[in-house]
């Protein structure tokens, strides 16, 4: 089974803003009020599962993660304990675990690194109480220049067949995939996908921002394989070169379109 990598929380935080704005765009859509209980499924180094806190104080809201360090840094954000953090892999993590059932579950930019995550949607959205809410957002972009440039690379290092398994990230679903599974499940569904044009480092400090974005993200698992110095050097060189040329300079910054696949659902009763 293939490993989720392992994350820098200092990493992740360049273009917070940016990663942040599809986390808001998801939440816009939960109508829950007064919701009792709030999961975070995936919720990295935390930023996202305190604006949770913040918008329902009275819910008790659970961070879930698989990354220890991502946990760490995120408990650091809340030194007032507002949430339950938990370390678990989500293919194993069971919402009977919580001890009552969950009114909201939301989990953003995590499902792209679980493997089969189709078939383990369906329990969590059974697992709700009556009238909860499910919402989620996975990239779209696995056949960006970004991303195909990568796989593009890595198949002419000399251990290319290690760093090819490596990127092979489990499949994300279309807009209407998603829409389909949750209708089935008894839900009332908005499901839509969005192309943010983000403009990435403006002030022209960075030589690569393209380069740094991936470096915390889709490019982890190649960087955890490849020891730093030749080994390294030898991936990273042509894959930045190809990188400035797919995503040129211009005198706005480095425009980086980047899709994302939504869908919201409201179970028991009610509507969207």
């Amino acid at each position: 089974m293939r490993e989720t990598p392992s994350w820098d929380p200092r990493g992740y935080g360049r273009y917070a803003d940016e990663r942040a704005r599809p986390f808001g765009d998801l939440l816009a859509q939960v109508g829950a009020e007064d919701p009792r209980l709030v999961v975070d499924l995936g919720c990295g180094h935390g930023p996202m599962t305190m604006l949770l806190a913040q918008r329902w104080p009275r819910a008790r809201v659970v961070g879930v993660d698989a990354s220890e360090s991502m946990l760490a840094a995120a408990q650091e954000l809340d030194p007032d304990g507002r949430v339950e953090w938990l370390l678990a892999d989500l293919r194993d993590w069971d919402p009977v675990s919580l001890g009552e059932a969950p009114d909201v579950v939301i989990t953003s930019s995590t499902l792209q690194w679980v493997p089969e995550h189709l078939n383990l949607i369906e329990p969590w959205v059974q697992s709700l109480a009556p009238g909860g809410w499910f919402a989620m957002q996975v990239p779209g972009n696995f056949d960006a220049p970004s991303h195909a440039l990568m796989r593009a690379t890595a198949q002419t290092h000399r251990r290319g067949g290690e760093l090819t398994a490596a990127l092979d990230v489990p499949a994300v679903g279309e807009p209407a995939t998603y829409l389909r599974m949750l209708a089935r499940v008894g839900c009332r569904v908005d499901a839509w996908e969005t192309t943010y044009l983000h403009v990435l480092d403006p002030e022209g400090q960075e030589e690569n921002p393209v380069l740094t974005w991936v470096s915390a993200t889709g490019l982890r698992p190649v960087l955890e394989l490849l020891e730093e110095g030749e080994e390294r050097d030898a991936f990273v060189q042509p894959y930045a070169a190809a990188l400035a040329e797919a995503y040129p300079r211009t005198p706005d910054g480095v425009l980086f379109p980047f899709r994302r696949v939504f869908a919201v659902a409201r179970c028991v009763g009610g509507s969207v």
